[in-house]
């Protein structure tokens, strides 16, 4: 009998910037990836009588949401370059990327024109928290590896 296996622990995702360079996550403080598609990538449009035309539409813009502990070192490095973008000229908004590779899955994503959708609520509480991050990507690019 055939059986697969996911782990976690094979997968690696880097954020970068070319003016603050990057962070290499591949577990440590990560707590979870999750990506999440905005455009949809068909449109149908029935006429009176019934026919249907359809549109193929080649948006792969969407959202990156990434959990980590708070007080994690890729909390800390997103904080930094947060407070670097917000106060950098606009053009340097868009230009961080991120990469996730899983090689159990055999995944390569890239996602580029990454921007912070905002600063992620902070929790304060008795025991340790996760922190989500939120970004936007004008295009994510998912491909076997």
């Amino acid at each position: 009998m055939a059986h697969t296996t996911y782990s976690f622990a094979d997968v690696s995702m880097v954020i970068s910037h070319p003016s603050k360079g990057q962070f290499v996550a591949t577990g440590a403080g990560l707590g979870s990836i999750s990506i999440s598609m905005a455009t949809d990538r068909s449109t149908h449009d029935v006429s009176a009588d019934g026919s249907v035309m359809v549109s193929k539409i080649k948006g792969r813009n969407g959202n990156i949401t990434v959990s980590a502990q708070q007080t994690s070192d890729l909390h800390k490095w997103l904080i930094k370059l947060f407070s670097y973008l917000e106060n950098a000229p606009t053009a340097e908004w868009a230009k961080a990327a991120i990469t996730i590779r899983s090689t159990s899955m055999q995944d390569l994503i890239r996602v580029t024109g990454v921007s912070f959708q905002k600063l992620p609520d902070r929790p304060f509480q008795a025991q340790g928290q996760q922190v989500s991050w939120v970004f936007m990507a004008a295009d994510i690019d998912q491909a076997v590896a």
